[in-house]
């Protein structure tokens, strides 16, 4: 509805409506301080001279950090990576003193778009990350909010214990965020909810009050109530509120495991011990700011079993997901056909999905014990159960410990493995996260499915169906006015779906933007006041990630694309062939799900795992990517500081085109925008030493002894390194005295009849070549051994690998176009190259297709 007169609104509501965002039409203006009428020159230099860690209001952080993992976009004013608790209080101070906005983020993985505001964020993960001590009698931990659950479980473990809730997402988490939004899991069935877990918060409010809250006694309440000042304010209020709210919060909150939508008002029932630290968990930062948490820890089951149960669809395992929870499971997740039929085409771990039983859906319900016997016989007994019942299900116990890993890693790898799935269309999050009582998943899918039918949406349903939440990424066209309109009606009539089956419309991501405006539906106007209410006793200047939750944005506001988005479309080298031949395409793959910001296990992201920068990890960069073709906070294009800046640590591995869900690129970003920001300009002196290196071999090959010599000469070695930009700490490597290709055409010619061996052609690249013949001449000799006629080519060829890293495109596909002309009847010939070098495969798997999507010979070379 229109904006009225500010005179008509509360206080509160007057800043709400001040800062009401730019609806998202013109998205020039987005993320413009403007909007928010703040100093925020005033607002960094005092936040420079009072905060020791660091500060940021550069265009690129602010640009970065205007995403989560949800469909929104808000630009921060700015970011403040504290180093201390003192940090983070004096950070409040700044804020408070100009009277901004404030929002702490955890892992940035948020999809309902609590991540993201118009406001002064506080990035914990960097340095306040600590578990602070572990109670092995009390079963408790103390942690800072930037702590990663698998860290706190790494060493909780070694006391026996575990924090039992697990999303997903717990390799790149943090507990703050956890905290934030009342995380689940898939082992929610025997932990519950985040809120469940929590003892203690030590938190602070944004007019500098610092409190620990948890669960009080009457007396305890009413003692803290007689000493008076801004606590006794505080908890004085809290019992009102309770009081002349506790029978519409008894009739009207969900009876449910999963109902995480809404403020925790519950946990101020006396019944639930007036817990004031489990209310504040959920609130998605629109309270409080966490400081610290004390955690209960619960014992780990050493031992776990999987059993794999198939059903002809997925309201089936809905309706059988009950009679598992009889038997004790620890954990009941159902996966359908669309998902591996997803993770097929993505090519995404092809080889476990021949672990399912038949059907076109499963139930995995996992059984754990002390013991591999024990939990084996919980899972036997399940399998007994099913024995000559009508329609039982079909059923695989699994007793390979790698293989019910593989299986746990696919349906966590949910959000990724149904997005971006070639030859269907892009879907998106926005009501993937529905939780009814586990008793009525069936009947509430086969609704469901008939509105999403009506709407002519279709995904991939998958879940915690033990606990009775259901994730979906629906094919929301968010770009249209049709479209949007289309999303918002359909999610407004899921709504009131979810509510007449008894149901919460977030079963374990939390409210945020997408669900804030719907909340009413749920709750009815007065629990809605009460939220206000709540809110109001902990932030009266209504500056705690405002929009979110209580007098939230609209849901179809504030989108990352929506009707405004029109990025230029850009002239490039590569012609992404996969993405609409489009670079803004390409760059908009990152759904934000942050397995890149992992600190352990996998090859994604090496450099994030050295610094924690959000700007060197894939997401950063691809944000930052999208932001430079938006042109605001992020200007000048392809001539961005802050882009290449953020691509500088990027080591092009191709790590993240293996190792993330949506396989985002980096390497060929890097390599395309490097190209056009070198355009006309010199490069350093590395780019041309590296970049060319396959030139200076050919010329070094002539002398190799004379080569090394100048190169590592005391004096002379020092020279070298500075003409050629290397770092003095580190060695020029030695040139072979030999090349492989002078060895190969020295050598005696194999006996016997050529004709009756396969061929293959072995790629003799630059390293090998020049710098480790010995191992070109070792896999001549394996070939052989395996009876292949091993050719090498006739002249000297490069795929040009190191190019790519400089942005030296034109060279690289004169070099491949060298390579298709040479190799021309060898390639029609459906020869096999064999390659010693990954880099010079993903080459011609990778690079050749992209650069020469048309090119015939270009596609059967990059299959051979």
């Amino acid at each position: 509805s229109p904006i009225k007169s500010s005179a008509t609104h509360s206080p509160e509501m007057q800043i709400q409506l001040r800062m009401k965002p730019v609806q998202h039409l013109d998205h020039s203006q987005v993320g413009t301080l403007d909007d928010l009428r703040i100093d925020a020159d005033g607002l960094r230099k005092l936040l420079e001279q009072t905060v020791r860690g660091e500060v940021r209001f550069d265009e690129g952080s602010r640009g970065m950090y205007a995403h989560d993992a949800s469909n929104y976009r808000m630009v921060p004013l700015g970011v403040v990576i504290p180093t201390s608790i003192d940090d983070v209080v004096a950070a409040v101070a700044a804020a408070r003193r100009y009277r901004v906005p404030l929002l702490s983020r955890g892992g940035g993985t948020a999809i309902p778009g609590q991540g993201v505001n118009r406001a002064l964020m506080l990035d914990f993960s960097k340095y306040l990350h600590k578990v602070l001590r572990i109670d092995q009698k009390a079963k408790t931990a103390v942690v800072q909010p930037g702590c990663n659950l698998d860290h706190l479980n790494e060493e909780a473990k070694k006391h026996g214990l575990e924090f039992g809730p697990d999303p997903a997402t717990h390799s790149r988490n943090t507990l703050g965020g956890m905290i934030g939004n009342n995380s689940c899991g898939i082992h929610s069935v025997r932990a519950g909810r985040t809120a469940d877990n929590i003892e203690e918060l030590e938190v602070l409010l944004y007019d500098g009050a610092r409190m620990r809250v948890g669960a009080m006694t009457p007396e305890q309440i009413q003692r803290a109530i007689d000493k008076g000042g801004r606590e006794g304010e505080i908890y004085a209020k809290l019992r009102d509120l309770r009081d002349r709210y506790a029978d519409l919060i008894r009739a009207r909150y969900p009876k449910i495991p999963r109902r995480v939508s809404g403020y925790n008002l519950d946990e101020l029932l006396p019944e639930k011990g007036f817990n004031v630290a489990r209310a504040l968990v959920g609130t998605e930062g629109t309270c409080v700011t966490i400081l610290e948490a004390t955690c209960k820890l619960i014992p780990v089951l050493e031992e776990k079993s999987l059993l794999v149960l198939g059903f002809p669809d997925v309201p089936s395992c809905g309706d059988f997901a009950p009679e598992a929870l009889k038997f004790g499971c620890i954990g009941c997740e159902c996966l359908d056909h669309s998902f591996l039929e997803d993770m097929r085409a993505k090519k995404m771990h092809p080889k476990h999905l021949d672990l399912l039983p038949a059907g076109k859906a499963w139930l995995l319900v996992e059984f754990g014990a002390k013991t591999k016997a024990e939990a084996d016989e919980q899972a036997k007994k399940l399998i007994a159960d099913l024995e000559g019942k009508p329609n039982a299900p079909t059923s695989r116990l699994l007793d390979n410990p790698a293989l019910e890993k593989a299986l746990w890693h696919l349906r966590e790898e949910g959000l990724g493995a149904t997005a971006y799935v070639p030859g269907k269309p892009i879907n998106h999050e926005g009501w993937e996260d529905t939780a009814v009582h586990p008793d009525r998943v069936g009947d509430y899918l086969r609704d469901f499915k008939k509105l999403m039918d009506k709407h002519g949406y279709e995904g991939a349903l998958y879940g915690h169906f033990g606990d009775g939440c259901i994730h979906v990424r629906l094919n929301f066209d968010l770009e249209t006015h049709e479209g949007i309109e289309n999303y918002r009606s359909f999610v407004e009539e899921g709504a009131d779906l979810v509510v007449r089956y008894g149901g919460s419309l977030s079963g374990e991501h939390g409210d945020g933007q997408a669900r804030g405006e719907l909340l009413e539906r749920m709750y009815g106007p007065e629990l809605i006041e009460a939220f206000s209410e709540f809110k109001r006793i902990w932030d009266p200047d209504w500056r705690m990630n405002p929009g979110k939750v209580v007098a939230p944005n609209r849901l179809d506001e504030n989108l990352m694309l929506g009707t405004g988005y029109n990025p230029p479309q850009v002239e490039t080298h590569f012609q992404f062939p996969d993405d609409k031949h489009s670079f803004s395409h390409a760059v908009r793959r990152c759904v934000g799900a942050g397995v890149c910001r992992r600190m352990k296990g996998g090859t994604m992201c090496p450099s994030f795992m050295v610094t924690r920068e959000e700007k060197d990890s894939t997401r950063g960069r691809a944000k930052l990517l999208f932001e430079m073709l938006e042109g605001d906070p992020v200007r000048d294009r392809w001539k961005s500081e802050a882009v290449k800046d953020a691509l500088d640590l990027c080591l092009a591995c191709k790590g993240c085109k293996g190792d993330c869900p949506v396989q985002v690129d980096m390497a060929t970003y890097k390599a395309e925008f490097l190209s056009h920001y070198y355009s006309g300009r010199v490069r350093p002196r590395h780019a041309y030493a590296f970049g060319f290196i396959q030139v200076w071999s050919k010329l070094a090959a002539l002398a190799p002894g004379f080569v090394n010599l100048l190169s590592h000469a005391p004096v002379l070695r020092a020279i070298a390194k500075k003409m050629a930009g290397i770092s003095p700490y580190r060695d020029i490597p030695r040139f072979a005295p030999y090349t492989f290709r002078s060895w190969w055409q020295n050598r005696p010619k194999p006996n016997g009849p050529a004709n009756a061996r396969p061929k293959v052609i072995l790629w003799a690249d630059t390293f090998n070549n020049h710098f480790h013949p010995t191992t070109a001449q070792a896999a001549v000799e394996v070939l052989e051994h395996a009876g292949f006629e091993v050719e090498v080519p006739r002249r000297h060829l490069c795929c040009g690998r190191p190019l790519y890293d400089y942005g030296f495109l034109n060279e690289a596909k004169t070099y491949l176009r060298a390579i298709m002309t040479a190799l021309r009847d060898e390639i029609r010939d459906g020869e096999f190259i064999v390659v010693l070098e990954p880099s010079c495969c993903s080459v011609f798997r990778d690079e050749l297709p992209n650069l020469f999507p048309g090119d015939e010979d270009a596609k059967r070379l990059s299959q051979q």
